[in-house]
């Protein structure tokens, strides 16, 4: 008998689908039709030397080797800057579509990697256990309308992430990748013998209405071409093709609520510098990509972007030129709608020795905002108790 691992194996590294079966999908809100982009950090990034306390004495004490030096810092204000291969994030700076977010953590944290992206994947506390992410949870309650192609998509890596436990989530190579192995699901459907397998064959099947959809419709072109650049910013790399990708869909007029874009390889424990500079380059680079794209499709406005990651790093540097598990940590959040500026608080080093730093954000405050301010979502029992929003986003 076909099971059902075997069809998961022939599905292939390319597609991963997750369904919530017997799901009735009641006509949304229009808020879904505002598209959430989540970019993960995988490894955890170091906060301190991507958003920088340059003007800090104490910030040079503990990092000796690993601290920018500050005639190199993308100043944002008299106290913080951008580490210098973000520069392509200074437009959007300017423009203020981007917002700064320091301190970011929750309270009790955990240093193990799998441990704290499961607490910021299901949107948990240090002490509790949950089986599905909070997307998942958000969309089994309040549904994406019936014509969305999927819940959303997950680029550059195979784990569904907040999508785990339900959603319609697509793992997703590239958009050929995806109808050839939609094909194949619909092909061993034709050919099933068994109730069993045509119940998994059913419930996995709504890939084809997907595929469907990003093979069918027609290339749109930009909502204004005269806004149009003549030409899209450099950037190469996994991120950027990823960016792409995702852009050619929602150009082709398919729908989804959200897409997590993964960049890896942030744990630097040792020679920090140049990994994370090369890192902070393509995330810098891709999401100014990401901007000249959505832009080009009159979808700027209705696009969020928002960065996270297990955990930050340690302030003092570790033996190695490189930096530890720490604690709370800088993020982003940017979109035509954003309203541009520094959140939270910036590290406070003075005195500190070994220690790790507070955080000043709760991350589901994060996603309180998203879900209530983004969406117009109920996010009143989505998290088990109700968190504060911040006043991130204009109208």
């Amino acid at each position: 008998m076909f099971q059902r691992r075997e069809f998961l194996k022939a599905m292939g590294a390319g597609l991963l689908v997750s369904v919530l079966p017997n799901l009735s999908y009641a006509l949304a809100p229009a808020g879904y039709q505002r598209l959430l982009v989540l970019v993960e950090l995988k490894g955890g990034n170091d906060g301190l030397n991507t958003v920088i306390p340059y003007s800090s004495d104490d910030y040079y004490r503990l990092r000796p080797s690993i601290g920018i030096a500050r005639p190199q810092v993308l100043q944002l204000s008299e106290q913080v800057g951008l580490h210098p291969a973000m520069h392509s994030l200074l437009p959007l700076w300017q423009n203020h579509e981007v917002a700064v977010l320091q301190g970011v953590g929750y309270p009790e944290p955990n240093l193990s990697h799998f441990r704290s992206i499961e607490i910021w994947e299901t949107a948990s506390a240090s002490n509790q256990y949950l089986g599905e992410g909070w997307l998942t949870r958000l969309f089994r309650s309040q549904p994406t309308p019936p014509g969305f192609a999927a819940d959303g998509v997950v680029l550059s890596s195979q784990n569904l992430g907040p999508l785990d436990g339900g959603a319609r989530a697509v793992v997703l190579s590239n958009p050929q990748d995806f109808a050839r192995q939609a094909k194949l699901a619909a092909d061993q459907q034709a050919g099933a013998h068994s109730s069993a397998l045509s119940h998994i064959l059913k419930v996995e099947g709504d890939i084809r209405t997907a595929a469907s959809a990003l093979q069918q419709a027609p290339m749109k072109p930009p909502a204004n071409p005269a806004d149009a650049p003549t030409a899209p910013p450099k950037a190469a790399g996994g991120f950027a093709q990823a960016i792409n990708t995702l852009a050619d869909i929602l150009q082709n007029g398919t729908r989804i609520a959200v897409a997590r874009i993964t960049l890896t390889g942030f744990d630097t424990h040792g020679n920090q510098q140049p990994t994370q500079a090369r890192l902070l380059g393509e995330l810098a680079d891709g999401l100014a990509l990401l901007k000249t794209r959505m832009q080009a499709q009159g979808r700027w406005d209705d696009t969020l972007v928002l960065s996270y990651a297990e955990f930050g790093r340690r302030p003092r540097e570790n033996g190695n030129r490189g930096t530890d598990h720490g604690t709370a940590n800088s993020h982003f959040l940017l979109g035509g709608r954003v309203k541009g500026g520094l959140y939270g608080q910036t590290a406070p080093l003075a005195g500190l020795s070994d220690g790790n730093l507070p955080y000043a954000i709760d991350f589901r405050q994060l996603y309180s905002t998203v879900v209530q301010d983004w969406w117009g979502k109920d996010a009143s029992s989505l998290f088990g108790q109700r968190f504060g929003r911040l006043p991130l986003l204009r109208a």
